[in-house]
């Protein structure tokens, strides 16, 4: 393994070939269980959230040799799997042909089924009011509160203005303390 390289010589030697396997596994073993929770706060489930989470490395495999590393490789990465949770939300939505509050629904259901579920606990209310937010605003939600990014990090990673992200977050906020208070 090759631990102890940065992530700029990691992407070298991938793209260099000597060590195409390894750098990746590495990459991999880096950043998986941060980007596993990233894909999972979104699609709810564990066994979606594998299964985004293997498109995200194929597609990341297939896209290291054009990497620019204008970016940071994370929020390269980070881009990818929340767009990769956004195709899967997508198409669950084609499939069943159902609303957008069918969709919140099916993803309450599913965190209803997770086995420690327990909606009086406030972690657990926390889940739900996130649930309730849109797309956009619960993506922002979590990274500024699980993740704690920064908004110009944020910025880039959505391309989205500081301004408008910030507003996103305060909306955000307003709303699950108006449904933790009611519920």
């Amino acid at each position: 393994m090759l631990h102890g390289h940065d992530d700029n010589e990691l992407v070298r030697l991938f793209k260099s070939g000597e060590k195409k396997e390894e750098a990746f596994t590495t990459i991999v073993k880096r950043y998986q269980e941060k980007i596993y929770w990233q894909i999972r706060r979104m699609v709810v489930s564990h066994d979606d959230a594998d299964d985004v989470m293997q498109n995200v490395f194929i597609k990341a495999w297939n896209g290291l040799d054009g990497f620019r590393e204008d970016a940071k490789l994370f929020t390269w990465l980070f881009r990818i799997a929340t767009n990769e949770s956004l195709t899967f939300l997508e198409q669950q939505k084609k499939r069943s042909s159902v609303s957008l509050d069918t969709v919140h629904e099916q993803l309450e259901e599913k965190l209803r089924a997770e086995k420690d579920f327990d909606e009086n606990k406030t972690v657990w209310k926390l889940q739900m009011a996130i649930l309730q937010l849109p797309e956009k605003q619960r993506q922002v939600f979590q990274l500024r509160y699980f993740e704690e990014m920064p908004y110009e990090e944020m910025s880039q990673l959505l391309e989205t203005s500081v301004g408008a992200l910030k507003a996103s977050y305060h909306h955000a906020v307003k709303k699950i303390e108006e449904y933790i208070l009611n519920h």
